[in-house]
């Protein structure tokens, strides 16, 4: 049995609390001949010339290096939102088939929780998995894949790619569902709390995908900004359907 089949329990959330980083430029060099000593090529016009070279391709390198950290910072200032419609669930167990409606509605398909609860084999236990709503998702849709975080705790390199995973996902126009447990605070401060488990979705980013949007379905003011590090530790032990 996969070990991401586990069952997830949906538990009181939206408890309020208050709360509240280098490259050098390279410098071109060229050697000087020793002194008395006669450069080996002779005309002074040659070394001339190779030095304006020398010199050329420094501005190029440090003209190359500019341009990229501008792209960089263009990048890290991006943004992006999906249209979604948002659907609150109408029970304790039901956050799997809301998260996978609120998904599906930005391809304009608007099916009843009740019909994705039986797609997803969602029970008073919860949905087993992302891979369930991967799997629906793609029946509907297509495109997703599952991505899991195995850990108890997400690596930097887990977390960039859950950045890049949102980031394409959404530029794609396809909103992530999230497979979280345990408790973590938005970018209000405000805490969230399943410890059963829990699904939700991710329908925008900003700051090149380090901070997203996440439409929580069990939250009462519905939608928040978090941090993607602070999510993809969230997940940590489950999954995410991209």
């Amino acid at each position: 049995m996969n070990w991401m089949l586990r069952k997830s329990l949906l538990s009181v959330a939206g408890l309020a609390v208050t709360g509240g980083a280098i490259a050098g430029p390279a410098v071109a060099a060229h050697a000087t001949p020793p002194k008395g000593e006669r450069p080996t090529s002779s005309p002074r016009a040659d070394q001339g010339d190779r030095d304006r070279h020398d010199r050329s391709d420094g501005r190029d390198d440090r003209d190359r290096r500019d341009d990229r950290d501008r792209r960089d910072d263009r990048d890290r200032r991006r943004e992006r939102a999906v249209g979604t419609e948002y659907q609150a669930q109408p029970n304790f167990y039901y956050c799997g088939p809301a998260a996978t409606r609120i998904a599906l509605s930005a391809a304009g398909k608007h099916l009843s929780q009740d019909e994705l609860a039986r797609k997803l084999g969602t029970t008073e236990a919860g949905t087993n998995s992302a891979e369930d709503v991967t799997r629906v998702l793609n029946e509907l849709t297509g495109g997703y894949r599952t991505t899991e975080i195995r850990e108890s705790a997400a690596s930097p390199e887990q977390i960039e790619r859950l950045r890049a995973d949102v980031v394409d996902a959404l530029e794609a126009g396809d909103p992530v569902v999230a497979n979280i447990k345990g408790s973590t605070v938005d970018t209000d401060g405000r805490a969230h709390s399943f410890p059963g488990g829990h699904y939700l979705t991710v329908v925008a980013y900003r700051d090149g995908g380090d901070v997203v949007r996440i439409a929580d379905p069990a939250d009462p003011v519905g939608e928040y900004w978090m941090t993607t590090e602070r999510l993809a530790h969230w997940i940590a032990e489950r999954g995410y359907s991209s």
